[in-house]
């Protein structure tokens, strides 16, 4: 639901009558909704991760591959969600609080992602690994951006060529 409809547009009376679960169990497990939405992040985050070692399996040659299988991933996903956008930037649109556990989950998700992008580039000897994972990771949110106001994976695709461009240093010729 929080996928489909929006983590503040689902009420907790809903979520607890849709698991079919007393009130007094959900806020005994969670404590409230805010920690059962940090649960639910950290779920998909490593689900997510499971994914991606799985795509990347294989790639420890081809870093070019590996930032590409992120973006593959996130194209296989927008779809199956019916592009929705990434429940990461939705969660921090609605969760803008910095300290908040939500906020943290969001960090540590981008703080990974940004790390493998690095990771290939310095594979690939990089004059500037840090910098262009930081504007790879950029160009991956404007793709899911896209494909969500789009409602279409062309813009993760154009995302990628864009990525592979940065990360080969052709980006601009």
């Amino acid at each position: 639901m929080f996928d489909r409809e929006g983590i503040r547009a689902v009420g907790i009376d809903r979520v607890i009558a849709t698991a079919g679960v007393a009130r007094a169990s959900l806020y005994t497990h969670f404590g409230s909704k805010d920690a059962l939405v940090t649960a639910y992040l950290e779920r998909a985050d490593r689900e997510d991760l499971q994914r991606l070692r799985r795509a990347v399996r294989g790639l420890g040659d081809d870093p070019l591959g590996r930032i590409r299988a992120a973006f593959d991933l996130a194209s296989s996903a927008a779809r199956r969600r019916g592009y929705r956008g990434c429940r990461y930037l939705n969660a921090a649109t609605e969760f803008p609080e910095p300290g908040s556990p939500v906020a943290a989950v969001v960090a540590e998700h981008r703080a990974r992602q940004r790390t493998a992008f690095r990771d290939a580039l310095v594979q690939l000897g990089h004059p500037d690994p840090d910098e262009t994972a930081a504007r790879i990771q950029l160009v991956y949110d404007g793709g899911l951006a896209g494909s969500k106001a789009e409602r279409s994976a062309e813009p993760i695709t154009r995302a990628a060529a864009l990525a592979e461009a940065l990360a080969a240093g052709t980006a601009g010729r």
